[in-house]
Order: C-alpha cells, then structure tokens, then sequence
C-alpha cells in the first residue's frame, strides 16, 4: 500500500474518531466504569512502566519532533513556492488522525467521564455565599495552624531547606496515603518530570501538564517551592484519570493534606485558600477585606511572593495561550473551559460537610 492511500484511510478514520468520540461522550457511566476504571487502569501503568524510570521527558521530546515537522513541511513548501493542496491536506489529515486517536485511547476519554463529586457522593455540586464564607474561616485557621506548626512564627514564611526532587519524591507517600482511603486514587510506576520546557511553560503562565501521549506528568521545575508539593498533587491526579483541572486541583489538595509531611500539608491548604479567597474577592470584596486580617502574615508574604514571580513572567503571549487551553477544554465538553478550575470550592465545600478539616 503506497503512502499517499495510508494517508488517505487515515484522515478518513479521523472523521470516524470525531463521530465516535460526539456518540460516546454522552455516556459518562459507561466511560467512567469501562474506560476509566477499566482499560485506562492498565493503559496509564503500561505507560508509566515504559517512560517512567528515564530522567527526562519523552513527551517533550515527542512535542519537539511534531513541532520540527510541521516546521520542516512549511519550509519545504515555501521553497518549492508550490503547495499541492489535496496531498497536504491528507497527509495533514493523517498526523491529525493519529494524535487523536493517541490522545484519547491513551487519557483524553477521560474528558467525559462522571464528575467526581457524583463518585464521591456528594450530596450536591453548589454552594451558599455564606457556606463559602464560613469555609474559607476554617482555611485561614488550618492554614495558619500549619505554618505556624513549620516556622513556630506567624510573621515568617515557609522555607523547605529540601531539594525539588527531593519533595517530588515525597508525592509518592502522599497518593499511597490518600489511596488507603480512597483506592481508585492509587498510583504505580511514578512518572514524573521537570519539562523541559520550563521557561516557556512560565511565560505561558502554566505550572504544570500531563503529557496525554506517554502519561508523564510535567512540573514546571521553576514555580515557588512551596506551590510544588500541590503542583505534583495536581498534575498526579491527571495521571490517575482525572481529566477535569478543577478536580484534579481538588484530589491534588486531598493527597497534599494526607500527606506525612507539614510541608505538602502546607502547600496543599495554601491551594485551598487561594482558591477561596479568589471566589469571596469576586463575589463580595467587602468580607475578603475583613478575611485578609486573620490570615498570617508569613502566610500573605507566600501569596505576594508567589503573585510576584508569575506576574515578573507576565507578557502578550500569556493571553493567547490560555484562550487556546479554554477552547481545548470547551471542545472536550470542560463547558467552563479554564474558569472551570475555581469549581474546586465547590468540591471542597461539599466534601467537608460530611468531614472534618
């Protein structure tokens, strides 16, 4: 079979793919059971059992190759200064074809899977202003309570003296703490990398990613040591199959808390309280101006010292970046698209209601 009708039955599959994936987006259930507590389970392991134990990152090697070839084709096709439009249009069809059946098979399913406050069994997915409120109050204390457990002074801000590979290490302990109450959060075969794309990926505007190809999760080797240990929670909990980023923060917040460590500890309430502060501070600046006194001053040093260090990174790009990650995530029916992350209050709220913090 010469190349060219390769190409062609390729890009005729991706029309069958995108059918496909508009049919069976619209039974979560069956996703949730078969997919993602299913085929995904061996999936994810078989993949983390191959790119897991090399030190660097083939996803960002195989971003990089996708990356030259498409530049390579434009090259050739300007300097030819001819473009045969149908064998371009096939030939593009068929990498299209492939990335997305790699993106879905490997992780992407798990889009449309059931929210996870229904696997959970939460009793509901909204809350009142004043049940945010009294929630955020209860925040501010743990947050509190924590870093003054660590510094043994309100004034002072967290300082982790250990390594980053040291505290991705750490992750591991943390997800086996948080499977032995809830075992579909359970982790083999840890495949966790500094990208590789560091710097870009902070101009971005991004502390982290899953690499959907090769199940890798990306950290984002430069953002403030104490955001890292809910960082690696977060991006974890995407290898775990969780796809949405608001419920991904979320089981990122529970691993980072059930932790042995103060630290993640720490880093996972200031995940919470961040998120809460930002939901009052939109909905009723009023009261996020009579919150801010009780919080620690070491504590509201960390969140200056971390709103320092992304906006230093602010530029014109960052915008556009994030309006191409909301419409990824729209067009993976993620409805909220990136405002989708703050649903994370939600979760926390109603999680809580039956628990204590």
């Amino acid at each position: 079979m010469n190349r060219k009708k390769v190409y062609k039955i390729l890009t005729l599959l991706l029309v069958m793919q995108w059918a496909f994936i508009q049919i069976i987006a619209r039974y979560p259930k069956f996703i949730e059971t078969y997919y993602s507590n299913g085929l995904y389970f061996y999936i994810s392991y078989f993949l983390r059992m191959i790119f897991g134990w090399i030190p660097f990152s083939i996803g960002d090697i195989f971003y990089t190759i996708l990356a030259l070839i498409i530049i390579k084709g434009i090259y050739n096709t300007l300097k030819k200064k001819r473009l045969n439009v149908k064998d371009t249009f096939f030939k593009t069809g068929a990498i299209i074809s492939v990335v997305f059946f790699l993106f879905h098979f490997n992780w992407g399913l798990n889009y449309f899977r059931q929210p996870l406050f229904q696997s959970l069994n939460l009793e509901k997915s909204t809350y009142t202003s004043n049940e945010l409120i009294e929630f955020t109050k209860t925040v501010i204390r743990k947050t509190n309570d924590t870093q003054f457990l660590i510094t043994k002074n309100d004034t002072l801000i967290v300082e982790n003296k250990v390594s980053k590979e040291q505290i991705k290490e750490l992750s591991t302990e943390a997800y086996e703490q948080l499977s032995l109450i809830y075992p579909q959060f359970q982790l083999k075969n840890q495949a966790l990398k500094h990208s590789l794309f560091s710097v870009p990926l902070t101009y971005m505007g991004f502390a982290g990613y899953l690499n959907p190809i090769t199940n890798e999760a990306q950290v984002n080797a430069l953002i403030p040591k104490n955001n890292y240990p809910a960082t690696i929670c977060h991006e974890i909990a995407h290898q775990v199959g969780i796809a949405s980023e608001s419920e991904a923060n979320f089981v990122g917040y529970l691993a980072s808390i059930h932790s042995t460590d103060d630290y993640y500890n720490y880093s996972g309430y200031l995940l919470a309280l961040r998120y809460c502060l930002a939901e009052i501070y939109r909905a009723n600046p009023e009261q996020y101006e009579l919150l801010l006194p009780t919080i620690n001053k070491g504590v509201l040093k960390d969140m200056q010292q971390s709103q320092d260090f992304w906006q230093s990174y602010q530029n014109w790009s960052e915008k556009y970046f994030k309006i191409f990650y909301d419409h990824f995530l729209k067009a993976n029916k993620q409805k909220d698209g990136i405002k989708g992350y703050n649903k994370m209050v939600s979760l926390l709220i109603n999680y809580y209601k039956t628990k204590s913090l």
